[in-house]
């Protein structure tokens, strides 16, 4: 492979992994403001594109975060079908929220930095950034 060529297998791998990184925290941001059922989760995660994910990804992760006590499930009749599960952030899961929110803007920042071309000079020894 040519150097600063990514592979096809490489392709989406970035992505991916960020969205593993992150992916939690995404879902529990979207019941702060109250509870949701799994296929609105998932459409929300659609709709932000680089979030898109699967059942197969967001319910075994809905069912991790149940048993560590970040979210707890009621069901609720639906009109337009069998009854939902809706997810609901416990304390602690608002605890675990607000402890990301902020962690995030450090973290992000700190990635942005490496990312960004860096100026001729900015790599000697003895330079400050």
């Amino acid at each position: 492979m040519e150097p600063g060529k990514a592979s096809k297998r490489d392709a989406g791998k970035a992505a991916s992994q960020l969205r593993k990184g992150v992916l939690e925290y995404c879902v529990l941001a979207l019941m702060r403001d109250g509870p949701l059922y799994g296929v609105e989760l998932l459409r929300r995660l659609e709709e932000s594109g680089a979030l898109a994910t699967s059942q197969g990804t967001v319910y075994p992760l809905l069912a991790r975060l149940r048993r560590d006590e970040l979210v707890e499930t009621s069901w609720q009749e639906s009109a337009s079908g069998p009854p939902r599960r809706y997810y609901e952030l416990t304390a602690a899961g608002h605890a675990a929220l607000a402890e990301f929110t902020h962690v995030w803007p450090a973290f992000r920042d700190a990635v942005d930095h490496f990312l960004a071309p860096s100026r001729q000079g900015d790599h000697r020894s003895g330079d400050t950034p």
